[in-house]
């Protein structure tokens, strides 16, 4: 089991010591927040380990769990990977690219490992279909948040918008070529609704949208390739695929064909594949441990986290223009 101590105890911070204390595969030694008070109640209430400073903290562990406020993600990160310290980051990895490229080389530098907390790739009914995504042409996703303020210090894309980059990121097999997006202010200073639309060299376009103003809770993205469709809802943890294979000679009575202008007649098959319930953070958190002790790749590297910040830069800066 490797020892793993955890720098924040805000809300994510509180999952990821009880999802830690369960782990089979980690050893939670314990916690350092700076608010004194809140480490107190935490510490009292669930029986976890305060220290004191962080030092002490990264000293007592082989990996470090960082989900402190994105602003201090790089200093924590700096601190635990020149202490030869593994690193988990929440998303974003950090506050700029040049952070984030400065955290890659030093994990090189330091020959540790990195994840970043991008949990959507640990979804359930993403497991379960991102075998099926093979070239997708056309991506949509729609990720709609009711008004919660504890996000409302960065831009929507950085919040919410940045799962959909980072997934998209790891299906399109192709380099982003032109982005164009849009982004309106109502009640905060950074964007509160944003679209964008990413066109990578391949010619597959995603359409992104998201909102943390709505008036209920979406997370649904819906894939387009030669002959499927896969639609995918990371809220409700459920997929559903259909398919088009060329049409049997004799279709059944409750066979559904469809025929195009040139006489060539499709089946069209729907399945929904079965999606294995997990705690995505969890499983997000054990994978890396996995990746520690196998000398392996983690599932979502330093570099891919990376990328989904740059691309998320890009398409704040079309807001500025």
């Amino acid at each position: 089991m490797l020892k793993i101590g955890v720098l924040g105890a805000g809300h994510l911070g509180k999952i990821h010591l009880r999802l830690l204390q369960q782990s089979e595969k980690y050893e939670l030694v314990g916690f350092y927040d700076p608010n004194q008070e809140n480490a107190d109640r935490i510490s009292k209430e669930f029986g976890y380990k305060h220290f004191s400073t962080i030092a002490t903290l990264i000293h007592a562990v082989d990996v470090i769990d960082i989900v402190t406020p994105t602003l201090s993600h790089y200093k924590c990160a700096k601190v635990a990977i020149k202490s030869g310290k593994h690193v988990f980051i929440e998303k974003p990895i950090s506050n700029t690219l040049a952070e984030a490229e400065e955290i890659i080389a030093l994990a090189n530098e330091y020959n540790v490992k990195g994840q970043v907390g991008h949990v959507e790739r640990f979804n359930p009914a993403f497991i379960a279909t991102k075998n099926m995504i093979e070239n997708p042409m056309f991506i949509e996703t729609h990720r709609l948040a009711e008004f919660n303020p504890r996000g409302t210090d960065v831009p929507v894309v950085l919040d919410l918008m940045i799962h959909d980059i980072d997934v998209i990121l790891s299906v399109v097999k192709s380099k982003v070529k032109n982005i164009s997006a849009s982004g309106v202010s109502v009640i905060s200073d950074t964007p509160d609704i944003a679209n964008a639309r990413i066109e990578f060299e391949n010619g597959c376009v995603a359409n992104l949208t998201a909102s943390r103003i709505s008036m209920k809770n979406m997370r649904k993205t819906r894939f387009f390739q030669k002959d499927a469709y896969i639609s995918v809802d990371f809220l409700e943890k459920k997929c559903e695929v259909v398919k088009m294979k060329d049409a049997p000679e004799v279709p059944g009575d409750f066979d559904m064909i469809l025929q195009n202008a040139e006489g060539v007649k499709k089946q069209i098959y729907f399945s929904n594949p079965d999606v294995e319930q997990n705690n995505a953070i969890l499983e997000e958190l054990e994978t890396f441990a996995d990746a520690i002790n196998t000398n392996s790749t983690p599932i979502v590297t330093l570099e891919q986290a990376t990328e989904a910040l740059r691309v998320a830069y890009q398409i704040i800066d079309c807001f500025k223009k």
